[in-house]
Formats: C-alpha cells, structure tokens, sequence
C-alpha cells in the first residue's frame, strides 16, 4: 500500500529534506519528485519519478529528448507536470550552454564538441548551427535550420549572409545525429564542400564541422575532410 508522503518522516520529504539539508542531498528522483508534487493512487511522486527515470536508463540527458506528449503517457503526470519536467530539464540545458559561452576561443575539435553538446547531444531531430568567431575568439552562435529525424536542409545563401551580418573571419558549422552514430554521410560530406567553397569567395573559413551524438563527435577538420 502506498503510503502518501506526507505522512513520510518529515526528513525524507524532498521539500523539507531540499530546505533542511540542501539541494545537494536529494537524489535526481526527488527533484523531479518535487516538480509533479504528487504521484498517482499506486504511486508516490518519488516513486513514479523513480519509475521515469527508470525508463530513461536513469540518464538525464536521456530524459531530456522526452516531450511533453512522451510524460503524459505516465499515470499521474498530466500535461502541466509534463511541462514542468520539460521546463526544468531546457532551464539545465541553457544553463551548460551559458557555462559554455563563457569560453572566448576554440583551439580544438574538443573546444568546440564542448560548445555545441548543450544545444545538440539530446536532440530527437536534426538541427545545423553555425558558431561566429573572429580570430578564434567566439562571437555568436546560431540555428541555422531544423531538419526531420535525419536530414536537415541548410540554405547556403542564408548562410554566408549571416557570416557577413556578424563579420565572422572563421566560422564551425555543427548539427547533430539523432541515432547517436556520428560518422558522416555522403550528404554531409557534400554540404560541407559546398560550405566551404562559398565562404572561400567571401574571404571566409571554415574551421570545421562538427557532427554531434550523445557524449561523442566527429570533426571533419580533425580527419584531415576540410
């Protein structure tokens, strides 16, 4: 029989145990626990949380690719839990990437992999971004187009006129494989020459292109494909 939290030791509730002994002491569970605040007749929020994050192979980022429509499925989460969850986990996602931007060059693959993860490791469809730099020092970043489950139509024009708006000297161009498998594709080998040619008739370079996956990427400059 479940038993409803609050009746709970007053210690084990997530929002005494968040106001008694810090944010750092509940588990992920917990946390999420506290956004739905209440679970269904068979569970308790820390319970079905537990459940969620279950399904999820207990990965946050995995979690993070769930829409508002994927949580409703859950007994107990309706759609306006869904949407604190949802909401909770973009307000993370802006948070590394602000973390991220606070970086004024990249020097590496690795630099920019570092960059772009926030915006694209847990996406379920395709998106290509650009990153603006000027002597290697970053000064903007952007989305450039937003394609289905794989592929993404890049519009070349609208491109190197935005390289131009933001008097970018170098530029990396990004976007992302929903499957996870970064080696890249006939396509993106092609879009990558046609990129690159472009920009060199404007004075323009490109440094790279970055394929994203979920904890791993794969640079054309690094295999020697620019």
């Amino acid at each position: 029989m479940k038993i409803p939290i609050n009746r709970w030791s007053e210690n084990d509730r997530p929002r005494e145990k968040l106001m008694h002994k810090g944010v750092n002491a509940l588990s992920d569970a917990e946390l999420i626990a506290i956004l739905i605040g209440s679970g269904n007749r068979e569970e308790s929020a820390v319970d079905l949380s537990k459940r969620i994050l279950s399904d999820a192979q207990n990965n946050l980022d995995k979690l993070g690719t769930y829409t508002v429509q994927n949580l409703t499925k859950y007994k107990g989460i309706g759609q306006a839990k869904a949407i604190s969850i949802v909401a909770a986990l973009e307000l993370g996602r802006r948070r590394n990437l602000s973390e991220a931007l606070k970086q004024e060059e990249i020097r590496s693959s690795f630099d920019a992999f570092q960059l772009l993860s926030p915006l694209l490791s847990d996406k379920n469809i395709e998106e290509f971004w650009v990153v603006y730099l000027r002597k290697q020092k970053v000064t903007g970043i952007s989305q450039i187009s937003q394609g289905g489950l794989d592929s993404s139509l890049v519009d070349i024009r609208l491109l190197m006129k935005l390289l131009l708006e933001k008097e970018a000297t170098e530029f990396i161009i990004a976007h992302n494989h929903p499957s996870g498998y970064v080696q890249p594709g006939e396509s993106d080998r092609e879009i990558t020459l046609k990129i690159k040619e472009a920009a060199y008739t404007l004075q323009i370079q490109l440094l790279d292109h970055i394929i994203v996956g979920r904890k791993k990427y794969f640079s054309f400059a690094d295999q020697n494909l620019l």
